[in-house]
C-alpha cells in the first residue's frame, strides 16, 4: 500500500470540523444594531410551511372568458413579487394552464402572531400597479431570496412624477438582439404602448435623454433604464445584462400591471405552526441522541476504523446542511420540509452503513492474516462496490422522486403542476446526502484511515478489529 503523509488525517479532519461548525453556526458579525452574515448556517434554513405552517390557496381570473398563457404568467409574476416584497421567499408557485387557477404555498411570516389566511390571501389578490416613473429615488432596501438588493418605496421626484402606468402597455414581451457585427446575442425587453401613451412617452423620453425611467410594481423598483434617445413611436426596448430567464421575468412583471382582470380566491386552507416546530425540535434531539450513541457504539465495536467514521459523519451532515442553508453564496437556499429533514437522517444512516462495510472488510482481512497495510487495501477494494450499488440505486431513486415531483414534473402533461414540494425536499436531502456519502463515507475516511495507519503507535492490529499483537 502507498502510505498516505501523516498530515493528512489532521488536514482532512480540520477541514470537516470548520465545515460542520460553520455549516451549523453560521458566521456572523456585529455591524452596530445590523448583523452582517458571512456564510450561513443552520439557523438561516429556510423551513417549509409544514414546519413553519402558512396557508394553500387557488387563484383564478375574476372574468368570464378564459386567461390566455400569458395572463397566467403575469398573474403569476404578480403574485411572486408581492410575495417577495412581504419577505416572503420560500413559496410554492404552480400555473394550470387548463383550469385557468394559479395555486400557491406560502409559510408564515417569521415575525408572524396573528395567524389570518384571509389576510394574508387579499395582500397577493390585490390589483397590482405598475408605474413608469422619472428617475430612481428609492427610500429604503432590502436584501432579496438571491442576494440581490430590492428597492422600495419611491421618494422625491420619482414619487411626484408618474409617466404612465400599467393600462398603458398594450404589450411585453422578451426578444433576443444579435449584433451583426460581432455576431453576440443580447437579450431584451420589449415595450409597445397603447396611442394615448405614446404621446405621453415621446414627451417624458425627449426631456430625460442621458436619464433614468424607473418602473415599479406597487412600492418595488423591478427595472431602472436609462433613456438613451427620444421615443416617438410607441415601441421600445429595455436594455441591460439580461439571461433568457430573466428577460423573460421581467416582461412578465410588466404585463402583470396591465391585466384586464383581477383574481379571486376560489378555496383556501391553512397549516398550523405548532405541529411543525413540535416535530422539528423532537426530531432534533432524537438526531442529537441517536448521532451520539451511534459515535459510542462505532468508537466500541470498530475502534480506530469506527472513530475515523464518526469524523467522516460529522463531514456528511455538514454537506447536507450546506446544501440547504445557502452556504455557498452562489447556491440559493432551498426550503427544508419534515419529510427533507427524513432525507437527511436515511443518508445518514446509509453513511453508517458504509463506514461498517469497510470496517469490517478490514477486520476480516486482519483476522484472515493479512498485514495491516494489505488488509487495509484489500477491505477497501471489497467495500467500495458494495457501498457503490447501494448508494447509486438510491441516487436513482433521488432523482426520479424529484422529477415526478417537482415543481414542473414529468406528469405534468397529464394531472397539471404538482404540488408535492415536500416529496420533492425529501429526494433532494436523499440525494445531498449520498453525494455526501461519496465524498465524506468514501473518500475521506478513508484517507484518514490510511494516514493513521502511519502513525507507528497506531500500527496494532487490534485497533483496526483484528488480533491483538
Amino acid at each position: 500500500m502507498k502510505r498516505v503523509g501523516k498530515p493528512v488525517f489532521f488536514i482532512v479532519a480540520a477541514v470537516i470540523l470548520f465545515l460542520t461548525y460553520t455549516s451549523i453556526f453560521g458566521i456572523h458579525v456585529q455591524n452596530g444594531d445590523n448583523t452582517v452574515t458571512y456564510i450561513k448556517g443552520a439557523g438561516d434554513i429556510r423551513w417549509g410551511i409544514d414546519i413553519r405552517g402558512g396557508v394553500e390557496a387557488t387563484f383564478t381570473p375574476d372574468m368570464d372568458t378564459k386567461a390566455t398563457k400569458e395572463q397566467i404568467d403575469s398573474a403569476e409574476a404578480t403574485i411572486a413579487l408581492r410575495l417577495v416584497g412581504n419577505n416572503i421567499t420560500d413559496y410554492e408557485l404552480y400555473k394550470d394552464y387548463d383550469n385557468d387557477r394559479i395555486i400557491v404555498r406560502f409559510p408564515w411570516k417569521n415575525d408572524e402572531k396573528d395567524f389570518n389566511p384571509e389576510e394574508a390571501i387579499n395582500e397577493l389578490a390585490a390589483t397590482a400597479l405598475l408605474t413608469f416613473r422619472e428617475g430612481a429615488e428609492y427610500e429604503t432596501t432590502e436584501t432579496g431570496s438571491d442576494g440581490s438588493i430590492v428597492y422600495r418605496t419611491p421618494t422625491g421626484t420619482t414619487a411626484e412624477n408618474i409617466i404612465l402606468q400599467g393600462d398603458d402597455i398594450v404589450n411585453a414581451s422578451p426578444v433576443v438582439y444579435q449584433d451583426p457585427e460581432t455576431n453576440q446575442v443580447e437579450y431584451l425587453v420589449s415595450l409597445e404602448f397603447s396611442d394615448e401613451a405614446t404621446q405621453k412617452f415621446a414627451e417624458a423620453t425627449e426631456e430625460l435623454v442621458g436619464k433614468t425611467i424607473s418602473i415599479w410594481m406597487d412600492d418595488v423598483m423591478i427595472s431602472a433604464p436609462v433613456v438613451n434617445e427620444a421615443i416617438t413611436d410607441g415601441k421600445c426596448t429595455i436594455e441591460g445584462n439580461f439571461t433568457a430567464s430573466s428577460a423573460s421575468d421581467l416582461a412578465n412583471k410588466i404585463r402583470a400591471g396591465a391585466l384586464p382582470f383581477k383574481l379571486k380566491t376560489t378555496n383556501f386552507s391553512t397549516i398550523s405552526p405548532s405541529l411543525g416546530e413540535s416535530s422539528l425540535s423532537a426530531m432534533t434531539l432524537a438526531g442529537i441522541i441517536a448521532f451520539a450513541l451511534v459515535a459510542v457504539f462505532m468508537i466500541l465495536v470498530y475502534r480506530l476504523p469506527g472513530f475515523v467514521a464518526v469524523i467522516a459523519l460529522l463531514g456528511q451532515v455538514a454537506v447536507s446542511f450546506i446544501a440547504i442553508s445557502g452556504y455557498l453564496p452562489f447556491v440559493n437556499s432551498f426550503t427544508m420540509t419534515l419529510p427533507g429533514i427524513a432525507g437527511i437522517i436515511l443518508s445518514i444512516g446509509m453513511g453508517v452503513d458504509a463506514n461498517i462495510i469497510t470496517a469490517t472488510r478490514i477486520k476480516e482481512e486482519l483476522w484472515a492474516g493479512k498485514t495491516l497495510d494489505g488488509a487495509i487495501v484489500k477491505g477497501d477494494e471489497n467495500s467500495f462496490w458494495a457501498i457503490f450499488d447501494g448508494n447509486i440505486t438510491t441516487i436513482i431513486v433521488s432523482l426520479i422522486l424529484m422529477g415526478v415531483f417537482g415543481p414542473s414534473n414529468i406528469l405534468s402533461m397529464l394531472f397539471g403542476p404538482s404540488t408535492t414540494g415536500s416529496i420533492y425536499s425529501f429526494g433532494y436531502t436523499l440525494l445531498v446526502g449520498n453525494i455526501g456519502n461519496f465524498v465524506m463515507g468514501v473518500g475521506a475516511s478513508r484517507l484518514m484511515t490510511k494516514s493513521l495507519s502511519s502513525f507507528k503507535g497506531l500500527r496494532n492490529k487490534w485497533l483496526y478489529g483484528g488480533p491483538a499483537a
